[in-house]
């Protein structure tokens, strides 16, 4: 963006309490995981404004603070007794804070703009997993003023939760759970030690038995084999689309259903998807945030695994679904904490057992943290009328970023924290999906919340098998 800046980078000491070796958790498991099959490195970053007057010797202070608090920041991978990857906690180390000068005739939205960019860039910057620290930081000067911080995080360290958490200590964001300490809460290695005692593999035992059900009949892939095609040439997209109209109607549905709008939203996605391509009943991986166990709720540690959940949407009306994707949502979210190892090894069985490989390849993600409460809250306190979503209609808007070069899944879909809208971030496959398909799917959502939302009885109009015309 610019024609020059100018980078350095101060050195920042750290030390703390944790340091140790232990397995990796199943969370850990699960990222490493996603990080084989998609060829990315699932960082977590992204720019922050900064207060005026706030110097460099203060951020590397806040810096080294934030990485003495917290074991995790100082994890890094190591060789196991068995000759895999295990954890390590080091006592202490060095990393540095990067300072890039950006000139002093910038405009300051193109600084920010650039802030912006540089945190996109450092979402997919690789990691040494086994030499490198977790945390990245850089701020950037703008006529000698700090207007920018770019925080980036290693996803083996944090989920979204503990993403908001780590935010909240540096006065970033608000915190996304009770500000009262838990004295159950699990430091990360104590986690992978206690994922390999017994009660917990009887969890995991529970949980993989569930999956287990739901993978005996599936398809070889939620949506039909790869076909010719593409768009531009490319065959995986991401994208994003939002909708303030349907945030109004979304919200109006869980009103009347008295539920929240994470159900919500997962059956309008359900219905949209069986309208734009024909598939119900709706097999899919639900990426749930295990937060409600004893001690996970402010523990800094990637807790988030998939589960998985099955919703009919045919010949039924919108508000049925909801009923029925909370249900599965539930059941979903009770089984959800388990050994990817073990899973792995049920699936492989099955796949001998039907006579061909299957994978469920439609992911969702609801990682709403602070918006989810905003958006949860006075649901009867603010009624929604067909005027005020007409209103905000025009506001909707669906754009391609730019294609990939993998994707596991056939289409993912997250729900962004942003307030005030429906913002999905999406990656479709368009091997499997038209173009014309995706938009039609991502539309429906806006389409299927509104009509919801305005009257209780409205129909599903899912075919299963068809099309989606």
């Amino acid at each position: 963006m610019f024609a020059q800046t100018v980078q350095a980078q101060v050195p920042v000491a750290f030390a703390g309490p944790g340091a140790g070796t232990a397995p990796l958790t199943w969370g850990q498991k699960a990222i490493m995981q996603d990080m084989r099959e998609t060829g990315w490195t699932h960082n977590v970053s992204g720019a922050h404004p900064m207060p005026a007057g706030v110097t460099i010797e203060q951020v590397a202070a806040e810096f080294a603070a934030l990485m003495a608090r917290h074991p995790a920041l100082r994890m890094r991978l190591g060789a196991g007794d068995d000759g895999g990857p295990c954890q390590v906690v080091s006592a202490s180390g060095e990393t540095v804070l990067d300072v890039v000068d950006v000139p002093d005739d910038a405009d300051p939205a193109d600084v920010a703009a650039f802030a912006y960019d540089l945190g996109h860039a450092r979402l997919l910057s690789h990691y040494d997993l086994y030499r490198d620290w977790s945390v990245r930081m850089a701020v950037i000067r703008h006529r000698g003023a700090l207007v920018h911080r770019v925080l980036t995080i290693d996803h083996l360290v944090v989920d979204g939760t503990a993403t908001s958490l780590i935010l909240a200590d540096l006065g970033l964001a608000g915190r996304p759970v009770r500000r009262v300490a838990d004295p159950r809460t699990v430091q990360i290695l104590d986690l992978g030690r206690r994922e390999e005692t017994p009660p917990l593999r009887r969890l995991s035992d529970r949980a993989v038995r569930h999956w287990a059900e739901h993978l005996r009949d599936v398809p070889p892939l939620t949506f039909g084999e790869p076909k010719a095609g593409g768009r531009r040439g490319h065959r995986y997209w991401h994208g994003r689309f939002s909708s303030p109209a349907a945030y109004l109607a979304v919200r109006a549905i869980a009103a009347r259903a008295r539920t929240d709008t994470s159900r919500v939203l997962l059956a309008v996605i359900a219905v949209a998807i069986g309208r734009a391509t024909g598939v119900s009943p709706l097999t899919a991986k639900l990426i749930v945030g295990n937060r409600f166990r004893p001690g996970f709720a402010e523990a800094i540690a990637p807790l988030s695994q998939n589960g998985v959940l099955r919703v009919d949407t045919a010949d039924t009306t919108v508000d049925e679904v909801v009923a029925r994707a909370r249900r599965a949502a539930v059941s979903a979210g009770k089984y959800a904490y388990y050994d990817p190892a073990q899973l792995a090894e049920v699936s492989d069985r099955l796949d001998a057992e039907r006579g061909y490989p299957a994978r469920i390849s439609c992911r969702i993600n609801d990682r709403r943290v602070t918006t989810r409460q905003a958006a949860d809250g006075g649901l009867h306190d603010d009624p929604v009328t067909a005027e005020r979503i007409r209103r905000r209609a025009d506001e909707t808007f669906l754009v391609w970023d730019g294609p990939l070069d993998h994707l596991p899944e056939q289409v993912f879909i997250t729900v962004e924290d942003q307030p005030e809208t429906v913002h999905l971030q999406v990656i479709f496959d368009f091997g499997c999906f038209t173009e014309e398909q995706a938009e039609r799917l991502l539309r429906g959502v806006e389409e299927v919340a509104v009509e919801a939302a305005l009257d209780p009885a409205a129909p599903t109009r899912v075919v299963p098998g068809s099309a989606g015309g």
